[in-house]
């Protein structure tokens, strides 16, 4: 693959990563993302694909955008990655006891729903049957 044929308009980013213009330009003002100008035009290299995908990653799993960029500034570090992949592995750490605790709470609220629901669907029931009964 030559250069040029490495490098990713805007359109193209936004079809292999499903995400907006809009998002693109967003990464790049938090200096998430460096491509390259020509004009107004956008190119984007495969360090910015990259990037990119652990932006999304990192997002989907909850870290905040701050935590990404120092996770994405770790990989310069010349120690074949091993602080960034030591600190990635903390946050996530962190991440994942708070997602196990949200979800504990989630099933404590989903339960006291689903209760309600019933207590509820049972008065409707029984207003029902008395007006039958009437």
């Amino acid at each position: 693959m030559t250069e040029t044929e490495d490098l990713m308009t805007i359109r193209a980013m936004c079809d292999a990563f499903q995400v907006t213009p809009r998002t693109l330009r967003f990464y790049e003002a938090k200096e998430l993302l460096f491509p390259i100008r020509e004009g107004q035009k956008r190119l984007f290299t495969r360090r910015d694909r990259a990037r990119l995908k652990l932006i999304l990653r990192g997002k989907r799993f909850g870290f905040s955008l701050e935590e990404i960029r120092q996770l994405l500034d770790l990989y310069d570090m010349g120690d074949q990655q091993q602080t960034q992949l030591t600190r990635t592995l903390e946050i996530a750490r962190d991440r994942l006891e708070t997602m196990e605790a949200q979800r504990a709470e989630l099933d404590v609220a989903i339960g006291e729903l689903k209760e309600q629901m019933e207590w509820v669907a049972n008065v409707i029931a029984s207003m029902k049957a008395r007006d039958a009964a009437e």
